[in-house]
């Protein structure tokens, strides 16, 4: 395996696993956690599965002076994403705001071309523009219904968060750091920040009531937190900031899948419309410039005849 398929095999594997937070999640709010609680406990549990794999994998844990302060901007970004999303959850409904969330792809490419001059190809618009359209797709307001302003501005702001997280990790003189070790310490400065909220603004750590709950809070720090975080970063310094968040698209087809199998959600055909876009959009990324070359070559076989001038 390349390491340009190995990119965005493991961009894909982020996506997917990041759209577990809902699943996992929603039950912890109805046995009475709140968001600072449920995040206390993802990123406390991360911590030692990452510090676990650095052991493994002969890794110190010695990092220089001058990687602090990224590491510290990194972690806080990376949390400020994950208390957003979360919270929004009391306003909408998980899958609307996990499917909100997806305007970061926008929000990435829009970054990368206005402050790094990043080229905007055709093919990365029409990535975005078809990712968007099999979001919208797939999107059902409520009995018409409109969405709560409080929840789309915390959605837009997980968005914002994350979209500088991913242009902003490879650019901070992280670049010869060890995936793992800077997975480590985004997760142990994150989780100061929920640490700090929980002692000096919320009302203290809140217990899963069931035994059986922790699990979910293991899961939580497992897939959509340790792995989908070492996904994300070997992804971007593999295939680049922009195609990594465009892979993020397939979140909202884990949401679906999830939905279907464990909640007996009904697939309509409106549904499988919006997964078809997402689908093609993810095709076109992973197939880079070959696609260009295909439509050239395509193009070659009907050459365009002069025109004929009458006098």
């Amino acid at each position: 395996m390349n390491n340009k398929v190995k990119g965005y095999f493991l961009g894909a594997i982020s996506a997917a696993t990041y759209g577990m937070n809902p699943l996992f999640t929603l039950p912890l709010y109805n046995d009475g956690m709140d968001a600072d609680s449920v995040l206390f406990f993802r990123y406390l549990f991360a911590i030692p599965i990452l510090a676990l794999m650095l052991k493994w994998r002969r890794r110190s844990f010695k990092i220089e002076r001058r990687q602090i302060l990224p590491l510290v901007i990194m972690g806080i970004l990376f949390a400020a994403s994950s208390l957003t999303l979360y919270m929004s959850y009391n306003y909408m409904e998980a899958g609307i705001a996990s499917t909100l969330l997806f305007v970061y792809p926008v929000m990435v490419a829009g970054i990368m071309t206005l402050c790094f001059k990043e080229k905007l190809t055709l093919q990365t618009v029409l990535c975005i523009v078809m990712a968007l359209v099999g979001i919208g797709l797939l999107y059902e307001g409520g009995e018409g219904g409109t969405l709560s302003l409080i929840g789309t501005l915390l959605v837009l702001g997980s968005a914002l968060s994350y979209a500088i997280y991913i242009v902003g990790i490879n650019r901070v003189g992280l670049g010869d750091m060890a995936t793992i070790k800077v997975t480590f310490y985004v997760l142990l400065f994150g989780w100061g920040l929920f640490a700090v909220r929980s002692w000096l603004f919320a009302d203290g750590i809140i217990l899963p009531n069931n035994l059986w709950l922790w699990g979910n809070i293991i899961s939580l720090a497992l897939f959509p937190t340790a792995i989908s975080l070492i996904c994300t970063t070997t992804a971007i310094q593999e295939i680049g900031s922009t195609p990594t968040a465009i892979l993020g698209v397939l979140e909202p087809a884990t949401a679906i899948f999830f939905g279907i199998t464990v909640f007996g959600e009904i697939l309509t055909p409106r549904d499988c419309v919006g997964l078809a876009f997402i689908v093609a959009s993810v095709c076109l990324v992973v197939a880079g410039g070959n696609i260009t070359y295909i439509l050239v070559r395509f193009r070659k076989m009907f050459p365009k005849l002069p025109l004929k001038i009458r006098k």
